[in-house]
Order: C-alpha cells, then sequence, then structure tokens
C-alpha cells in the first residue's frame, strides 16, 4: 500500500485518496508520508546548496 500527504488537508491518506497533483509521494510507510514536508524542506535546502 502507497501513502501520500495531502496538501489541501495537511494530513496523510491512502492510495485511495485527493487528487495527485495536491498531495505528495507516494511514500512506502504512513510514518514517511506523514514527514513528507520536512523531506520536501530537506531537499530543497540541498538542492539550493548545490553549486552545480
Amino acid at each position: 500500500m502507497s501513502w501520500y500527504y495531502c496538501l489541501v488537508h495537511q494530513r496523510v491518506e491512502p492510495e485511495l485518496g485527493c487528487a495527485n497533483a495536491e498531495r505528495l509521494g507516494p511514500y512506502d510507510t504512513e510514518a514517511e508520508a506523514a514527514s513528507a514536508l520536512e523531506t520536501a524542506k530537506a531537499r530543497s535546502e540541498a538542492f539550493d546548496e548545490d553549486d552545480d
């Protein structure tokens, strides 16, 4: 089963949920989906720091 973080409702939801355009994922676990915003922030910061 895949898990997603819904940006509209600000909660974790299963595969059958809101449209993909409104959420982050898929994630393998509910816990990974729950930390989706932190993961996205860390990835954005790492990208911004990359000099290439």
